[in-house]
């Protein structure tokens, strides 16, 4: 399976926060030909099972993307918008962007904001239309939009919309493909609704009732001219694992399985510590009674920007990691 164009092939889709099914219909395809079930849950969440005899282990990334929603539509045919997810206003005018139905339009920003924090109410989105009957020819409140951008390669880097968290999605689709015999009982679960708040974790570990849960997602390189060091990780330096982040100290046990596996398999990595941000692992180390989480990520630069740049070989580091993982004699919890 080629991490490239897995993620060329999921970035094509249409998936904002609520709005997964595009992302999810093409993972499952992908998914299917290592799967032995595959079943979707009220949430939206694509669950992936690979059967086995031992501990339950869950390895999730999330499907979701940040977007814009319609929320009203002015006299002059202009879209303004609320956000989908951490949008950050004074890196969108001048996005592209794109409806489910194919209508597009770019972002776009009030005049005059020169000594004002820049809102998303100051954002608007021009569809081209002359007024607000033939806006509403072409969208309607409540329709959401993406970033419209292709997804590159450049030297040992990807760029595009959306690695935050498709990347990992393809990651996910790897590890699955590399796993052979393993004793233990797999889920493969693609959650929805991260971007706005864990949610389709919450429910997804509630269901499966994991033992071990690995989250694999981006996480903030601290390699940029006046970075301000919230994190550990660089672009280039392996897979990433998880100590620590806003949402959840990571289990000292599945820290240590991970290093020591990534040791023992020549995989190149790199500790991972946030100080700010946070992954599906929140929701899920708190299900039930608890479950022994870690992560494993890949470094990104411009996070949450129209265009977000990931290294290849961090990303193949971390799906082998993964595989390593979830192949792994694990002791009962």
């Amino acid at each position: 399976m080629d991490l490239f164009e897995t993620l060329q092939a999921l970035n094509a889709c249409f998936g904002p926060s609520g709005q997964e099914g595009e992302v999810a219909a093409a993972i499952r395809a992908l998914a299917a030909p290592y799967a032995d079930e595959i079943s979707t849950d009220v949430m939206g969440n694509l669950i992936v099972h690979k059967k086995g005899p031992g501990p339950k282990v869950l390895l999730a990334a999330h499907m979701d993307s940040l977007g814009l929603m319609v929320t009203h539509i002015e006299d002059s045919g202009l879209l303004r918008v609320g956000k989908l997810g951490g949008i950050e206003p004074r890196l969108l005018p001048g996005t592209p962007v794109r409806f489910q139905n194919g209508a597009v339009g770019a972002v776009f920003e009030d005049e005059g904001l020169e000594d004002k924090k820049r809102e998303v109410g100051h954002l608007y989105v021009d569809i081209g239309a002359k007024d607000a009957a033939e806006a509403r020819a072409q969208v309607q409140v409540g329709d959401a939009a993406i970033w419209d951008a292709p997804t590159r390669r450049g030297g040992g880097a990807v760029f595009g919309p959306y690695l935050d968290d498709r990347i990992c999605c393809a990651v996910l689709l790897k590890a699955l493909s590399q796993v052979q015999n393993s004793p233990n009982d797999l889920y493969f679960v693609f959650t929805v609704q991260e971007e706005v708040g864990l949610r389709g974790a919450q429910t997804a570990a509630f269901a499966v009732d994991p033992d071990y849960a690995v989250v694999a997602d981006v996480t903030d390189a601290d390699d940029l001219p006046g970075g301000e060091h919230a994190g550990s990780c660089k672009c280039g330096g392996g897979a990433a694992i998880k100590v620590m982040d806003s949402s959840v100290i990571c289990h000292p046990q599945v820290v240590a399985r991970l290093r020591a596996l990534a040791e023992e398999g020549n995989i190149p990595f790199q500790m991972d510590i946030m100080t700010d941000g946070g992954t599906d692992g929140g929701a899920i180390h708190k299900t039930r009674a608890g479950v022994c989480t870690g992560g494993v990520g890949v470094p990104c630069r411009y996070i949450h920007s129209p265009q977000e740049a990931a290294w290849l070989s961090d990303a193949e580091a971390a799906a082998r990691l993964l595989a390593a993982f979830a192949q792994a004699d694990l002791p009962p919890v």
